[in-house]
């Protein structure tokens, strides 16, 4: 992919631009947690669960604004690699919670996203990094 923008005569477009941004920047964070054999969204349940024992299918769904229909085959397959388990909250509720083995796991996401975000923000001008998220911020709902 080239970063010759002039070619382009939608790069001038914020939304357009950003969209171009997202892809590239999460198609590389997927392309390195491939190598744990993790999906972006898998990871971020991992790192949202990290140290919690009280969070539930539908406080995860909310926060990663995630669709009620992809959350079972997500906490499903990942249950299924060993890597989370629901505990009884209380007699109604159940809580996802990290196994040992994704405890060891979420070392590696860590890792690699950390990695992966110095590596971003080194692609932006330095009088902008502090601006960067609350400019991203701004645009959530």
């Amino acid at each position: 992919m080239s970063n010759d923008h002039a070619k382009d005569p939608l790069a001038r477009l914020p939304g357009y631009a950003l969209r171009r941004a997202a892809s590239a920047t999460m198609a590389d964070l997927a392309a390195r947690l491939h190598a744990v054999e993790l999906r972006i969204s898998d990871a971020s349940v991992l790192m949202l669960i990290r140290d919690r024992v009280d969070m539930t299918s539908t406080e995860i769904g909310k926060i990663l604004d995630f669709q009620s229909a992809n959350m079972v085959p997500l906490l499903s397959r990942l249950e299924l690699a060993g890597h989370i388990k629901r505990v009884p909250i209380n007699r109604k509720s159940m809580a996802i919670v990290l196994t040992d083995r994704g405890q060891e796991l979420l070392i590696q996401v860590d890792s690699i996203t950390a990695r992966f975000e110095v590596e971003l923000l080194g692609r932006i001008p330095e009088a902008h990094r502090a601006h960067f998220l609350p400019a991203l911020h701004g645009l959530w709902p």
